[in-house]
């Protein structure tokens, strides 16, 4: 089963350049994109940080809420593959501005929210234009900037996007507390107007004319599911039967095997898995998928850790959590540059080392000193990984397919993210809050530590 798209071709139905427009049309579709990477980045961080004040106002605890973030991160994730295959197909900058509309409605609907589940559902919407936009963000910025060149524009594109790294915590813990968490949600708004008008003014359009203009639909309701499944079963794995949870994550894994098999022999698939026969490819997706989920765990746990542990104020955890964002912030610029003099997944190998070192000396606890230089080591080194594992992709496929490997790739980062989430929130659960996300985050440094040497060594690639 496939859908044919009936939309009228744009003029120029080749891939557009802007090569053409020169250094400062260059450099407006920089800014362009990356204030779509800005409202995604600002929002996870903020809204981290009104978590605890969302619960007490809706009546829910703030681990039953997880789902605020993992819903989002999961619809990011289902939307990822065919967000970027419509840009693709249809322009992307067309499709661009579909994910901020649907990102700026799910905003104003979550903010607007009278109860937990309808907070969430609205959230599903947000994650649902976030995972349009997001994949093309970076395919219009591949587009753009030829060869090597990419590389340093992606790591740029993330230092714009450093500024919501260091803003979002201060956003999130100061709006809640002098306003509301609402005002966290809403602010969006106003951000995806501005943006819709960059995007249309500076983004050139673009597209691949040699990709099939249909869409498996059948494949897409598949691996979503089996996304769907896991995660539910990661989350009530003590609140459902050890024999339901076991079934639905193994029914979950089958979706996911049967997604393969049907790519295969779909005649428009949505994964062209010659991807996967790239082993670079291979390596820097898998290991951006460890710095990806020690990056997630360790913003949500510790933003739970300094409110409701060590009790300070939703503000005051904000700025306690600025010392990550402003490092992670820093690395993007930084491992742009350092990516083109070096190997992306030796690069990415170590900045996961470094991140797991900082979140050991997070996960003892003690002096809040100490907490903070680790926050910001872990900070400085897993965003470093995410950043080079979206530049390195982006550069080790040819600029037509840019949309379809950014959404394979961040497809996978988010879902193992939202799955993440899920298993976290669980261990937190079990027993005392404290020591629960101490044995989280120190699971996720030693983790993280371990499966990048695992993974560094096992593909012998550049």
């Amino acid at each position: 089963m496939s859908f044919r798209p009936r939309f009228p071709r744009l003029p120029g139905c080749g891939v557009a350049s802007v090569g053409h427009g020169g250094r400062p049309r260059r450099r407006l579709t920089l800014v362009a994109a990356a204030a779509c990477i800005f409202l995604v980045q600002l929002d996870f961080y903020a809204l981290n940080l009104a978590l605890p004040a969302m619960a007490a106002e809706l009546g829910s605890s703030t681990t039953d809420l997880q789902w605020v973030v993992s819903g989002y991160i999961l619809a990011q994730a289902a939307v990822l593959i065919p967000g970027g295959k419509l840009g693709d197909i249809l322009g992307r900058r067309r499709m661009l501005v579909v994910g901020l509309v649907i990102f700026g409605l799910g905003s104003l609907g979550a903010g607007l929210g009278s109860d937990p589940p309808i907070v969430i559902a609205f959230r599903v919407v947000q994650g649902m234009g976030s995972g349009v936009m997001y994949p093309l963000a970076f395919a219009v910025i591949t587009e753009a900037f030829p060869g090597r060149r990419a590389k340093r524009a992606i790591g740029n594109a993330y230092g714009i996007g450093a500024v919501a790294l260091a803003f979002g915590p201060l956003l999130g813990g100061g709006v809640t507390e002098l306003i509301s968490w609402r005002s966290v949600l809403l602010v969006n708004v106003p951000l995806c107007l501005v943006a819709i008008v960059a995007a249309v003014a500076w983004l050139p359009e673009s597209r691949d004319p040699t990709v099939s203009r249909r869409i498996d639909l059948v494949g897409l309701v598949v691996v979503v599911l089996g996304i769907v499944a896991i995660t539910v079963a990661a989350d009530r794995i003590n609140a459902w039967r050890p024999m339901v949870v076991a079934v639905l994550a193994v029914g979950g894994l089958v979706l996911l095997a049967v997604f393969v098999l049907r790519e295969r022999v779909a005649d428009s698939p949505l994964v062209r898995l010659d991807l996967f026969r790239n082993a670079k490819f291979v390596a820097v997706t898998l290991l951006g998928l460890v710095a990806n989920i020690a990056l997630v765990v360790t913003i949500f746990a510790t933003t739970i850790h300094l409110q409701q542990v060590r009790g300070y104020s939703p503000f005051v955890a904000g700025l306690a959590v600025l010392t990550a964002s402003i490092s992670g912030g820093i690395a993007g610029p930084f491992v742009g540059r350092f990516s083109q003099r070096f190997a992306v997944r030796r690069l990415i190998g170590i900045a996961i080392l470094v991140g797991a070192l900082g979140l050991l000396v997070v996960a003892v606890g003690g002096e809040i000193g100490p907490y903070l230089l680790g926050l910001a080591v872990a900070g400085f080194g897993y965003q470093s990984g995410y950043t080079l594992t979206s530049l390195g992709t982006q550069a080790m496929v040819p600029a037509e397919r840019a949309g379809e490997a950014s959404g394979v790739t961040f497809t996978i980062l988010f879902a193992g993210a939202g799955i993440a989430v899920a298993v976290v929130g669980t261990l937190i659960e079990q027993g005392d809050l404290a020591t629960g996300i101490m044995r989280a985050l120190l699971g996720t440094a030693v983790g993280s530590a371990v499966a990048a040497t695992v993974l560094a060594r096992s593909f012998r690639v550049g």
